[in-house]
């Protein structure tokens, strides 16, 4: 693990930076925009236009990184998007807000590209799953630390504001100043969303979803801790549990995934987490903090697993070739998801109350779990042996690492399965089965 850390611990710095200030920054817009009597809905499309921008990004950086390399695009992102949070705290209002955040989701998705591009040329096949582990960790717990700086002074001023701009600054530092080589980019080969859908529908459609309950949660969640009376200070720890939690649950629901059928595992944790939703709404009149974090948290730590299920059971019904280019549709299909989630949770909240954030995201996973039960009664599961391994992956990275991810399946199951596909030509039809 030394290893991998001493090869990476300038990207995992930056990342860790990356990460610290986007989280304060989610957040934090959440809680102005609340102070400042935006609306629910208003507020639900502002934040929605970080996902926008950041589908946009996913698809049109890399074409950037190719021509001009990584080093300068780096900077050019982390320079708009110290720059754009700036912007916030001088036109306060919500169409500026909007157009900020549709710059800010792009340039993000640009930075993680760029950085987890790097994560993965100085992996090696040996350290890749420790990097990616120790990448899950930075990424959540960097998050999940930004709700903590909430607190350090008043949202309705300049300073975090100013703080988020300096933490996305030092994020240049460590990559200005490590000596690893910048990488090429390759363009993940091609695969069609319908050949995807058709080799695994249920992969598709819980990505979808899954990205819906995730974007809302992120966006909205600060929102509804100050619309039912939470402190500054409350409120960043009722956000903090939702990041920080995932970290103790996503290797145990991964190992249980790889001995079981994975549709049975996304079920049961996405009936926890309608379950966790449903409390959240039925806590909502009394607003009760310790049974609210508990309940928000239970949320976090069973519906941010499902992204990583869908990956690698999707990966089930593909060829190894095929896995990077569907990895990184899924990511791009996630974030279609995102960008209605918080709108979506927001628009019902305005119309039916507080309450209607946790019936709005119980609605959501109960649907997962309803969609993945009767795809279990219309087609029985692959044995065991022949299933990719599960590689934890953050709902909030780029297409390059669930191209990481893919690679890391490919690596942990090529030599499980290569022997009994050349006997039995399964790798041939593999695609043509439906999930």
């Amino acid at each position: 693990m030394w290893v991998a850390i001493k090869s990476a611990w300038a990207l995992l710095v930056g990342i860790g930076f990356i990460m610290l200030g986007n989280g304060l920054q989610g957040t934090l817009l959440g809680v102005r925009a609340s102070s400042e009597d935006f609306g629910d809905a208003t507020t639900g499309i502002i934040m929605s236009g970080y996902y926008v921008g950041f589908f946009l990004g996913s698809i049109i950086v890399p074409k950037f990184v190719s021509r001009v390399g990584h080093i300068r695009v780096f900077a050019a992102l982390a320079t708009i998007a110290s720059s754009t949070v700036l912007i916030h705290a001088v036109f306060v209002d919500p169409v500026p807000w909007v157009l900020m955040r549709i710059v800010t989701g792009f340039a993000y998705a640009g930075l993680y590209i760029v950085a987890e591009s790097w994560l993965n040329e100085v992996a090696t096949n040996k350290t890749r799953g420790t990097l990616l582990s120790i990448y899950m960790v930075v990424s959540m717990g960097a998050v999940g630390a930004g709700q903590f700086m909430l607190v350090l002074s008043d949202p309705d001023g300049f300073v975090l504001f100013i703080l988020v701009s300096v933490i996305v600054s030092c994020s240049l530092v460590p990559l200005a100043i490590s000596t690893s080589r910048a990488p090429g980019f390759d363009k993940p080969s091609r695969i069609s969303l319908r050949e995807i859908f058709d080799a695994c529908p249920t992969g598709v459609l819980v990505s979808f979803l899954n990205g819906l309950g995730f974007g809302a949660i992120f966006s909205i969640g600060a929102v509804y801790a100050r619309a039912i009376g939470f402190s500054l200070g409350e409120t960043s720890v009722f956000m903090a549990a939702s990041f920080i939690a995932p970290v103790f649950v996503l290797w145990p629901i991964g190992a249980l995934s790889d001995r079981l059928d994975r549709r049975l595992v996304i079920f049961g944790i996405a009936v926890i987490s309608a379950a966790a939703a449903g409390a959240v709404a039925l806590l909502t009149a009394e607003a009760s903090f310790i049974w609210l974090v508990i309940a928000f948290g239970t949320l976090g730590a069973f519906s941010t697993p499902i992204y990583s299920l869908c990956i690698a059971y999707t990966n089930d019904y593909l060829e190894y070739e095929q896995m990077v280019a569907a990895s990184a549709k899924l990511v791009l299909v996630n974030g279609l998801g995102a960008v209605a989630g918080p709108v979506t949770v927001a628009t019902a909240m305005s119309w039916y109350g507080d309450a209607a954030f946790g019936w709005t995201l119980g609605a959501i996973y109960g649907a997962i779990a309803l969609f993945v039960a009767y795809r279990m009664t219309v087609r029985s599961s692959l044995p065991a042996e022949d299933q990719t391994s599960y590689v934890a992956v953050s709902p909030r990275g780029s297409m390059v690492a669930a191209i990481m991810t893919a690679d890391e399946m490919e690596e942990t199951g090529s030599d499980n399965t290569d022997t009994d596909k050349a006997g039995t030509g399964e790798g041939q039809i593999k695609i043509s089965e439906t999930a």
